[in-house]
């Protein structure tokens, strides 16, 4: 749970990936965008028709990542020049670690799709929540499901020094937890409805908003990369705001089919993970609320929160500049 386990696994080497391609005049032709599966977004619309090639002229490699820090590894290196829908815990984690990444969207709200299940035989809930202390939970370091357990846990005064914390990915961890190895387990989408399956949620999603228990997903890019390639950032921006946009009026019955194949889920669970999803417009990711500062003053919470648990030896003095507005902008106006 310290600092060591989260650098470590930002530091997690990726191997086999396609770095940016580029012609020999220096025109990129060829990206790496990373996603994750069982994670089903409305782009996943465009990701699988080919509307994000034809868009921007090249070609698109999307490579499907476990967790977040995962994809802060790939971007250090060099292989991932788009992450969809990182997490902000480990977006922060990177950037107080001195990786230069930037925010450049809100990729998606879901405080109901990402949470923390317990055991069912344990009978612990919100009510009896100390219980917890000195029992077996697997948590996937570094992520929003870290942050979010981290301050439910402060919520309900449990000590966590008490725990067996082991790290795992949300998809090992739901198969740990269904085969009785695991008191508590975190994680989102797929992986989550699985672990609800032989256990029950502490707080509900309205019930973490209440604690200021945020939890939304960005598109975060190496800050120079973005620099060099400001159009493309736009462009792929823009097409996502599209199929947002397709979806929500009226276009999910068409979209679906694609979206479940593309995420690896079936078209009920698929319709169920959406449902539980918001995704902002341009105009309100424009707003105060995220990208005109909403955002940044979060990026700082939660860095802040990180070095007053112990997981990171010290937050940024300001994450303003870890979040550009500039991109969306652009994208507005195309």
């Amino acid at each position: 749970m310290k600092r060591s386990n989260i650098l470590a696994a930002s530091a997690a080497a990726l191997a086999l990936l396609a770095p940016v391609a580029a012609t020999a005049d220096g025109h990129i032709d060829e990206i790496t965008v990373a996603y994750f599966l069982e994670w089903p977004t409305p782009n996943q619309y465009a990701q699988a028709t080919g509307a994000y090639e034809e868009a921007l002229g090249m070609k698109i490699n999307w490579v499907s990542f476990d967790t977040g820090t995962a994809m802060s590894a790939a971007m250090a290196s060099g292989d991932v020049q788009i992450s969809f829908s990182q997490g902000i815990p480990p977006f922060v984690v990177a950037t107080s670690a001195g990786q230069d990444l930037q925010v450049v969207d809100v990729a998606v709200s879901y405080s109901d799709n990402d949470n923390c299940v317990v055991k069912d035989e344990l009978g612990i809930t919100k009510d009896n929540a100390k219980d917890l202390e000195g029992l077996r939970v697997a948590v996937p370091i570094g992520t929003a499901a870290h942050y979010g357990f981290l301050k439910q846990m402060a919520h309900f005064d449990v000590d966590t020094s008490t725990m067996n914390i082991v790290d795992m990915a949300p998809p090992d961890g739901a198969a740990a937890f269904a085969g009785g190895n695991l008191d508590m387990v975190c994680g989102w989408g797929g992986a989550l409805r699985r672990m609800k399956e032989h256990g029950n949620v502490l707080l509900t999603g309205a019930e973490k908003e209440e604690l200021g228990i945020k939890v939304f997903d960005a598109t975060v890019i190496p800050t120079a990369f973005g620099a060099e390639n400001p159009e493309i950032v736009a462009t792929f921006l823009k097409v996502t705001a599209e199929m947002n946009a397709k979806y929500a009026d009226g276009g999910a019955e068409e979209m679906l089919p694609v979206i479940a194949k593309a995420a690896g889920m079936d078209e009920d669970a698929t319709k169920a993970t959406l449902d539980g999803f918001v995704f902002p417009t341009l105009e309100e990711q424009l707003s105060e609320k995220w990208m005109g500062g909403g955002v940044q003053t979060f990026l700082k919470e939660v860095g802040d929160f990180f070095v007053e648990t112990g997981n990171i030896p010290a937050a940024r003095d300001s994450y303003e500049s870890a979040a550009d507005i500039s991109f969306l902008q652009s994208a507005s106006e195309m």
